[in-house]
């Protein structure tokens, strides 16, 4: 930037064009000098888009008087370290080739960087060519503030939850520890650990959406590594994206499979037994997701008298939760789950 005094050519012949381009353009500019906010007009016929004209409300965004930025460039105005794709964006946006707005950093008169939201909107003559660009500049400071404070409170409620969790595991084995079998402390142990698992992985995606082959890696990892079991799981499917409360729910149904896979399945025998995991979502009623459990080279299996807790949670947990199906074949070659949920806005249905 050139200070006011050293004013270049290119500057000085800017200003000189100022009186024609409102005259041309006089409803545009009356109503980006009303307007609050900050706007600059680029000359679209020269390869290096000089402003043409700057409005008062980007003056004092950016603390500069109208003679420093006349005839300068939006990139001489953007900061030195922007992001590569963001810049992208912007050029295709003077090319008229994108409508999308780009987040970059604008330099201020102080040194100071301003995180702004940079739209582009092309002036066509009669011809479909380009003349001019009207650049508008929203402030994202703000936003900036108000995202950290919530990234804030989000780590200190994951903190939180994962201390909610450590008392629950204390309080379970101080309460059990001489009234049941160790076998039963461990099994309820290892439940709250699945849960703490997937509430670290929501912490880490802001308590939003979280990818269905994520929350099986975070589950099975115990039985991968610990076990070294790590070559007999197969995972197959697009990391489809799930809300809290599924992620939670197919959390808990994970771990009661492979635990029951550990113990009476596919994973029973030291050297033998896979597991599959595949899964799609399919454009039926609105998007279905399917996923299927499916156990081989293990000990034959025949369905169990009796129905425990890992049996009820995953019949009819995800039955109540998700409003989903499930299908146990005690098939004699191994386990077959077979899940359908309605996707209901939770994943990504392919087009």
């Amino acid at each position: 930037m050139q200070n006011e005094p050293d004013r270049s050519g290119s500057q000085k012949a800017a200003e000189a064009e100022v009186e024609g381009f409102k005259q041309e353009l006089g409803p545009f500019v009356v109503a980006a000098e009303t307007t609050r906010m900050a706007m600059v007009f680029t000359d679209a016929k020269k390869d290096d888009q000089p402003i043409i004209f700057a409005n008062d409300s980007f003056l004092s965004l950016t603390g500069f008087t109208r003679s420093n930025v006349l005839g300068e460039t939006i990139r001489s105005l953007l900061a030195p370290n922007s992001d590569t794709r963001a810049l992208e964006q912007l050029g295709s946006s003077f090319e008229g080739a994108s409508d999308g707005d780009a987040e970059l950093g604008l330099k201020r008169h102080d040194g100071s960087i301003i995180p702004t939201s940079v739209f582009v909107s092309p002036v066509r003559d009669e011809r479909g060519e380009i003349n001019q660009n009207f650049v508008s500049f929203v402030d994202l400071t703000k936003h900036r503030q108000e995202q950290e404070h919530l990234r804030f409170l989000l780590d200190e409620l994951n903190h939180r939850t994962q201390n909610t969790l450590a008392t629950v595991l204390a309080i379970i084995g101080q309460t059990l520890r001489g009234m049941a079998d160790d076998d039963v402390i461990a099994k309820l142990e290892k439940r709250v650990l699945a849960l703490s698992e997937v509430n670290s992985l929501l912490g880490d995606e802001n308590w939003d959406r979280v990818g269905l082959r994520d929350v099986l890696d975070r589950i099975l990892n115990p039985f991968r590594f610990n076990k070294g079991y790590n070559s007999r799981f197969a995972l197959r499917g697009e990391n489809v994206r799930l809300r809290p409360k599924a992620a939670l729910t197919f959390a808990m149904v994970f771990h009661e499979l492979a635990t029951n896979a550990v113990q009476y399945g596919a994973l029973s025998e030291r050297d033998a037994g896979l597991v599959e995991v595949e899964w799609s979502v399919e454009p039926l009623h609105g998007g279905q997701l399917r996923l299927c459990w499916r156990e081989s080279g293990g000990p034959p299996v025949a369905a169990p008298q009796y129905k425990g807790f890992g049996s009820r949670l995953i019949e009819r947990g995800l039955a109540q939760e998700l409003n989903g199906s499930v299908h146990l074949s005690f098939d004699h070659s191994g386990l077959i789950c077979e899940i359908k949920m309605p996707a209901q806005g939770d994943t990504p249905v392919p087009s």
